[in-house]
């Protein structure tokens, strides 16, 4: 098992643990759980947000670099949870990436000057 394939068997197990069990969710339940899993990684995004001295005008804060990494793995936890919602395996997602990396480069190489919906269908 690699590392992505382990992550993700530990999130299925503390997802069941909560009471989610991804597999078998009916459209409605996937929608839900979707938007549950963003709203809880806008708050771990707040909380990031927080690790960093974004208060120009306040002279107290402190880079908390420890939490911030803290905050990014809560993120994963939750994108993980989403991943497996939407039915992706480790491997659908690191095709996926592969995929999605690709067109980003393509896009960078071209100078990004007109967004075309078209280059991310296949992924």
């Amino acid at each position: 098992m690699d590392k992505l394939e382990h992550i993700f068997e530990m999130q299925a197990q503390l997802n069941r643990r909560i009471g989610v069990e991804t597999a078998g969710m009916t459209d409605e339940q996937k929608a839900q759980w979707v938007l549950n899993y963003t709203r809880a990684m806008q708050q771990e995004i707040a909380e990031l947000i927080d690790s960093v001295p974004w208060k120009w005008w306040a002279k107290y804060q402190k880079f908390d670099e420890q939490n911030a990494r803290v905050e990014v793995i809560d993120l994963f936890h939750f994108l993980v949870s989403i991943a497996q919602v939407l039915g992706m395996s480790p491997e659908d997602v690191y095709q996926a990436y592969l995929k999605k990396n690709q067109v980003n480069h393509q896009r960078q190489d071209s100078g990004y000057t007109a967004k075309d919906a078209n280059d991310s269908k296949h992924i």
